[in-house]
């Protein structure tokens, strides 16, 4: 396993990042594992060195903290393991149950330590920008965990680069814990996030943890099998949204690069995220341990020049997704 500091901080992190939305209930989500099928994907990434793992309060509607937290107490060494998990979305339709104000914040923070099992997060994000609560309410109230010691390090996900910008310099007026990390949406089919965001992370200092690094698995597969191979692809409507037909020539490319290198595409996706040099650790799900295995084995995959010119070419400009 390779390693590497969460952005300019002293925090030694793996440079893969198991995201564990996909353990919990399959009520939530008819593609995630269960508690007994998801024991094996902790026990390999522990052996291959990952000691990063990324989980959310609304995964399961706070089932995935209680697996995540219960494997990690039985099979590692917490004080090597940096556990991250994030708040905002609504864990029911009840009045103060999600959004970033102050009240929410604190309990839902409390309310993922118990499940979690834990005295301390190590890395407590907020999952979105609330627009109906003041920034300095947000940040006041992270604040707060962190000199409570509930939390150790804060860090945001996707926003806007002026939204980001804004929090860091509230922060350091009113000298409060300031956001080390950003967990983004990048990957070869998205890469607006090189205009503003990774530049400004860069300058910052803040680590770069990307989200859906396959692009919900349209990375890992040639165009043909695009659809239905996997429950989740058969109805995610979000990759609807976010991905279109247009990626099609960029999927090919993936595909030619691996087929010449003679390794997965998902590993050449990979490589391709684990060269840019403000990605700290792109968060990678998996439901089959073959996922696993080519995340890890991306690491060992560095890429030409040429192969690198061969993947970016047929990206066009895209409108903003959050």
């Amino acid at each position: 396993m390779q390693f590497t500091t969460l952005g300019s901080t002293g925090l030694t992190v793996s440079r893969i990042c198991l995201g564990c939305m996909s353990y919990g209930d399959p009520k939530w989500r008819s593609w995630v594992l269960d508690e007994a099928a998801a024991q094996p994907f902790f026990k390999r990434a522990l052996e291959s060195g990952i000691n990063f793992f990324d989980t959310a309060d609304m995964y399961s509607l706070g089932i995935s903290e209680e697996i995540t937290g219960r494997a990690l107490r039985s099979m590692a060494n917490l004080d090597e393991i940096v556990l991250a998990t994030k708040c905002f979305y609504p864990m029911s339709d009840r009045p103060n149950m999600g959004g970033l104000s102050r009240k929410h914040i604190v309990q839902a923070c409390e309310a993922s330590l118990e499940r979690l099992g834990v005295e301390t997060i190590d890395l407590y994000q907020i999952h979105r920008v609330d627009p109906t609560t003041p920034i300095e309410e947000t940040l006041g109230a992270l604040e707060h965990l962190v000199q409570q010691g509930k939390v150790r390090y804060i860090g945001s996900s996707s926003s806007y680069a002026w939204q980001l910008m804004r929090a860091l310099s509230v922060s350091e007026r009113n000298g409060w814990a300031r956001f080390v990390s950003m967990q983004n949406h990048y990957n070869l089919l998205y890469r607006e996030e090189e205009r503003e965001m990774l530049p400004l992370c860069r300058e910052e200092g803040l680590g770069v943890i990307p989200w859906s690094p396959l692009a919900r698995g349209l990375l890992s597969r040639p165009r043909e099998r695009m659809k239905g191979e996997t429950t989740r692809s058969t109805n995610d409507v979000h990759a609807d949204r976010l991905y279109s037909t247009a990626d099609f020539d960029i999927v090919d490319a993936v595909e030619r690069v691996a087929k010449d290198r003679g390794v997965s595409m998902a590993q050449v996706a990979l490589a391709w995220l684990l060269s840019k040099r403000d990605v700290t650790a792109p968060i990678v799900g998996a439901t089959k341990l073959r996922h696993l295995e080519d995340a890890i084995g991306a690491l060992d995959i560095t890429l030409s020049a040429d192969e690198i010119a061969t993947l970016e070419a047929p990206y066009r400009p895209r409108p903003f997704l959050l």
